[in-house]
């Protein structure tokens, strides 16, 4: 097909759209800083905390002396490790990004020299610089250890870590402001994001073990800051993201759809070629324990769903209940999961369905129902335009000089339409309404052959009664071609020709009664000579049918026979008496058998 399907086909604006999709960028919203703190289980300390105390003026060399102390003191094992995210080796390209560098051991050498001060490290953060997760991890580390050992009042020990939460919570907008708006950064720069984002990750898990092994899980006078739940933060604001991307008003110029229609085309559009932008631009970039696609793709299936629920809650239209189960049963599985570029990836995930099986079942039922009361009511109205016609005493069309009706053209569209909009939802949908309207056109049927009968009663002295009278023969051909051209078989069931062969045995006796009653004198006649005709009966006979023949010539050729060499003419009461070979041609009416 987007195709997107035979229903794409249908509808304005089903191409995809070219260009690179527009996913979340600056504008995008953060988190609300009140479930930042939640997950965090620590409020943020204001820009004054990063300001020494007062006291601290009158001791320009305090803080020097302090951290010469702490360098004295025994660091904890495997500090080193944290730094290794910030080196500057990478995987070779194609390979999922990691923090850690292929080939290198995770443990590295402590950095030499003193750290920057908390002041230093706000103002680097203030300017973007990721590289001040180091060291602010390594205060971290600091602060943990001093209070295990002890050594400090519970009040430093709080001052320090509010500037610490601080730093963190500073670090954190820059981190996740980068990775929530990934199409706008470049891949350097969204790399050393990804970089911290893993590490802090990490460094959740190593606090969550230390907390588990430790009975009392740490110092009372230090509140638990860890697990800070980046990554979850960061997956929360993709769902923010595809709920914005999703929930803009669809553009004006989809002509001839409806605010629903054009609402859902919009989002499969949107989320097609977001997700398409995801895997080829930023898959190659996301560490692969990140799971970027996933992330994203879960976020639109869910908003997508919720959209489609919320919609099956109200008492929908007949062309809206259409609507969602073509996007539920067709459009969304087959265009996009299952599209080329994204099949790979969306097939693993298994996002299931847009609605639960009973719903669909329920939107299925509704929809069969709504069809086949469609289908009547045009062919009832067909129908109808059809007898009015032949009141009004219109000649009928002439096609290939054969009196022709557009209403078995008009029967056979209505029960075509009816199943390829089945089919274009599931085949199974399709083949359960098939079984349904063959019953429906069998009753038409029946309906039609009750009309024309009426019409041959009641319509004697119309002066297109003759002719509207082939046209309703030839349309018994018609009906029969194009029902065995429909379903692809030459016999078709006798509920669908009996009323077909009634018609068309009714027409014929009209037409003929008229030249029976003129030829049964004349047959009388040269019957009962004994010996061989007289010459003038026989031309009387010839010239009779010849003057009615050229009416005859408005039927199908399958309704009529030429020939030139005798045969049987039929009498009024039913009987065939043969011809002998005149010397002029001589002419047989039958009727087509099927």
């Amino acid at each position: 097909m987007l195709k997107m399907m035979t229903f794409f086909q249908g509808l304005p604006g089903q191409q995809t759209v070219p260009g690179v999709p527009d996913l979340p960028t600056s504008s995008q919203k953060l988190p609300p800083a009140s479930e930042v703190e939640s997950e965090a289980s620590m409020s943020e300390a204001s820009s004054e905390d990063l300001v020494p105390p007062q006291e601290a003026k009158g001791a320009p060399h305090r803080d020097e002396e302090e951290a010469t102390k702490k360098k004295k003191k025994k660091r904890p094992k495997g500090l080193a490790n944290v730094f290794s995210v910030f080196t500057k080796g990478r995987k070779k390209k194609g390979q999922p990004s990691s923090a850690q560098p292929e080939g290198q051991p995770e443990s590295q050498p402590e950095p030499s020299g003193p750290l920057p001060t908390a002041e230093e490290l706000k103002a680097d953060l203030e300017r973007g610089r990721l590289e001040a997760a180091r060291p602010l991890l390594v205060l971290e580390r600091e602060l943990q250890a001093a209070a295990a050992a002890g050594g400090e009042s519970a009040e430093e020990l709080v001052r320090r870590q509010s500037k610490v939460e601080a730093l963190y919570a500073l670090l954190r907008h820059q981190v996740l402001g980068l990775l929530l708006r990934p199409l706008d950064v470049a891949p350097e720069r969204l790399r050393q994001a990804l970089a911290v984002l893993t590490e802090q990750e990490r460094e959740d898990r190593r606090a969550a073990a230390a907390a588990a092994a430790a009975a009392a899980g740490g110092s009372g006078a230090l509140v638990a800051a860890r697990p800070r739940r980046w990554l979850q933060l960061w997956r929360r604001g993709v769902e923010e993201a595809a709920e914005e991307r999703l929930g803009r008003r669809p553009a004006a110029g989809a002509e001839g759809l409806s605010e629903a229609e054009r609402t859902f085309l919009h989002m499969g559009r949107t989320m097609k070629e977001d997700l398409e932008a995801v895997v080829e631009r930023l898959k190659p970039l996301f560490p692969a324990e990140v799971d970027v696609v996933a992330a994203y793709a879960e976020s639109y299936h869910r908003h997508f769903a919720a959209q489609l629920a919320a919609m099956a809650q109200f008492e929908l239209c007949e062309r809206d209940t259409y609507m969602l189960l073509v996007w539920v049963q067709n459009l969304y599985p087959n265009d996009i999961i299952n599209s080329p570029k994204l099949a790979g990836e969306l097939q693993r995930l298994r996002l299931g369905s847009l609605l639960p099986p009973r719903q669909i079942r329920l939107l299925e039922a509704t929809f069969l129902s709504n069809e086949m009361t469609s289908v009547k009511e045009l062919m009832a109205r067909a129908l109808e335009l059809e007898c009015q016609r032949w009141a009004r005493d219109v000649a009928p069309q002439r096609l290939d000089s054969h009196c022709h009706s557009e209403l078995a053209i008009d029967i056979i569209q209505i029960v075509s339409q009816g199943q390829a909009k089945a089919e274009s939802i599931t085949l199974d949908l399709g083949t359960q309404i098939k079984q349904m309207l063959l019953l429906e056109l069998a009753t038409f049927l029946r309906s039609y052959q009750r009309a024309f009968d009426e019409f041959l009663e009641r319509g004697k002295q119309l002066r297109n009664y003759r002719a509207n009278v082939i046209a309703n023969i030839n349309n018994c051909l018609s009906f029969r071609t194009a029902m065995q051209q429909k379903w692809q078989t030459q016999d078709l069931p006798g509920h669908l020709l009996g009323p077909l062969s009634e018609l068309k045995s009714h027409g014929f006796d009209t037409l003929l009664q008229s030249l029976f009653g003129d030829l049964k004198p004349l047959f009388k006649r040269f019957t009962q000579t004994r010996w061989a005709a007289p010459a003038q009966t026989l031309e009387e006979i010839i010239s009779t049918v010849g003057e009615r023949l050229p009416e005859f010539s408005e039927l199908h050729d399958c309704f009529r026979e030429a020939s030139r060499e005798g045969g049987e003419l039929p009498t009024g009461d039913g009987s065939r008496v043969p011809a002998c070979s005149p010397p002029r041609s001589s002419w047989r009416l039958y009727t087509c058998t099927w």
